[in-house]
């Protein structure tokens, strides 16, 4: 296992990443009344398309599809007030196959149906166009560490669970109390490398992350050894992650670390997350209240 070190990374290695995303930003614009690929927008931005949607949503704090959604009946919505245009041309138009699908849509983003809309010149709601710029503030740096690490086992219990962005997760509490202490105890002997003791694990996440969506909930261990019979196991491949340090308030100082790295630290470092569990270890205070905590999230450097 090999680490290496580091703090704050360069502002210009965010200005290129943050390009990208402004040029695919500018080819969505470019291409509202056609099919929009997520591919081809990673393609654009020089990144995958894994990455790309975990960027975005971080960055926009909407899925990129929603975005792409507003925009098109935005776009729409101005065409719809201000024009003679029948309806169904301009639903086909940007993407709609029926006037009911567009109507339905219309209204879940507007408020109120197309032809209303039209009849009485109703205010509609807007999704201005976005940009994403760097901004540097204060003289702080997130630490963290890049492991290459060797495949491992990873064994424990899983549930599927909401996504939760910000406070406790009721279905996580819930699903953790349900395995219990004593199972809690037994696996934790299991633990033979790092990330070590027992620890949470978030897998199988939607692209977009967004609110509700459903993931993946590991407790768990890391281990080199076979998992006895009982326990759900994956094999995780060899590869290099990301480890990122905190410590505050449980669970939202680690909430906003998962936050933070997307927002911040893959924006200036020549990395990009890639498909793989992302782990956290958390060593919480006798009250429960406050942590410290280890996030490993996989990447691998964005090619030269």
């Amino acid at each position: 296992m090999v680490a290496s070190y580091g703090g704050e990374a360069s502002k210009e290695g965010g200005r290129n990443v943050l390009d990208g995303l402004n040029q695919a930003l500018d080819y969505i614009e470019g291409h509202l009344d056609q099919p929009i690929e997520g591919s081809e927008l990673a393609r654009i931005a020089c990144t995958s398309e894994y990455h790309f949607r975990r960027l975005f949503s971080a960055l926009a704090g909407m899925p990129l599809s929603e975005y792409i959604r507003r925009r098109r009946l935005t776009v729409a919505g101005a065409e719809v007030i201000g024009g003679a245009e029948p309806l169904l041309d301009i639903a086909v138009r940007h993407g709609y196959g029926s006037g009911e699908a567009f109507a339905r849509a219309f209204r879940a983003v507007h408020g109120v149906g197309p032809g209303e809309a039209r009849r009485t010149g109703t205010a509609l709601r807007s999704q201005p166009r976005m940009s994403f710029r760097l901004i540097v503030e204060g003289n702080s740096t997130m630490r963290y560490r890049i492991v290459e690490k060797q495949a491992f086992t990873l064994a424990g219990h899983k549930a599927r669970v909401p996504l939760v962005h910000e406070g406790m997760n009721p279905a996580i509490v819930a699903f953790v109390r349900g395995v219990g202490q004593e199972a809690l105890d037994r696996l934790g002997h299991l633990s033979d490398q790092e990330p070590r003791g027992i620890v949470n694990v978030s897998d199988n996440l939607p692209g977009d992350r967004a609110e509700g969506s459903e993931l993946d909930y590991w407790v768990g261990v890391v281990t080199g050894a076979e998992p006895p019979a009982g326990l759900d196991a994956i094999a995780v491949p060899a590869g290099a992650w990301a480890v990122f340090e905190s410590s505050g308030p449980f669970p939202e100082a680690l909430q906003h670390l998962w936050r933070d790295v997307f927002t911040q630290w893959f924006p200036a470092n020549p990395y990009r997350s890639r498909p793989g569990p992302e782990i956290s270890s958390t060593r919480l205070s006798a009250d429960g209240t406050q942590a410290d905590a280890e996030l490993w999230i996989p990447v691998e450097r964005v090619p030269a």
